[in-house]
């Protein structure tokens, strides 16, 4: 696993290792077991034939009730994580509305001060990776849309994705705990150029966030009045492919 940076994501790597360490002891055993008795009730000679045992109550009583409490305990253990995970605060410090198009992202900043309440972006392109710039230590909402078909939005420093899909608005909240620059992709085949919707996430101060607001918010080519949702590299794309084929 990499090195996770939020908090939500500590609390996902935590049921991961727990589900991990109580899968190898379960193997362990099982293993033990299926080795270890045929060697240990072995035929030793001709004349020796050994105990036959037609059932043992105890031990069929242990493997019925065992697994079901590891089953209420794995449930119990991941549900608990999932609220976590999911968990959605009513007004996050930062929303970022995130566009999974064919086939890169556009990453829009809704009702941005510096650009006098419009909104500013940054879209990527197959030549042009584009990067998702938020505040270390805030709560940061990402609203996923797709104008097209499903995509799915992961960080693996966050330890959290979701998919992203056409007519069905999800969310999820973070907050990262350490800055630096981390990379993203997306995790759903989403057609013949998936491999080139990837992207970096770089968390930084809250100084170095509102300065990079105020850099975007004075190019007009990144300065819209609503977010963009219409995927500008799916347009860009079609608007190549017409004119090659022409």
């Amino acid at each position: 696993m990499p090195e996770i940076v939020t908090v939500q994501g500590e609390h996902i790597l935590q049921l991961w290792q727990g589900a991990w360490i109580a899968a190898l002891v379960t193997g362990v055993i099982t293993w033990a077991l299926i080795i270890g008795v045929p060697i240990w009730f072995r035929r030793r000679s001709d004349d020796e034939v050994p105990v036959q045992t037609r059932y043992n109550l105890p031990i069929e009583i242990f493997y019925t009730i065992f697994p079901v409490i590891m089953v209420i305990a794995f449930f119990s253990h991941t549900v608990r994580v999932q609220n976590v995970a999911l968990e959605m605060v009513d007004d996050p410090d930062v929303v970022v509305e995130v566009v999974g198009q064919k086939w890169s992202w556009t990453f829009n900043y809704p009702d941005t001060e510096a650009a006098g309440g419009k909104n500013v972006f940054v879209s990527g392109t197959g030549e042009d990776i584009p990067q998702l710039v938020i505040p270390v230590d805030k709560t940061i909402e990402f609203d996923l849309y797709s104008p097209d078909v499903i995509h799915n939005f992961g960080i693996p420093a966050f330890a959290m994705r979701m998919d992203v899909v056409p007519g069905n608005d999800n969310a999820y909240q973070v907050t990262p705990t350490e800055t630096g620059v981390f990379d993203g992709k997306c995790y759903e085949l989403c057609g013949a150029y998936h491999s080139r919707m990837l992207f970096t996430v770089k968390v930084v101060t809250e100084a170095e966030y509102e300065a990079y607001l105020e850099k975007l918010a004075a190019d007009p080519d990144h300065v819209s009045d609503e977010p963009v949702k219409g995927g500008v590299y799916s347009e860009n794309l079609i608007n190549h492919d017409e004119e090659g084929h022409e």
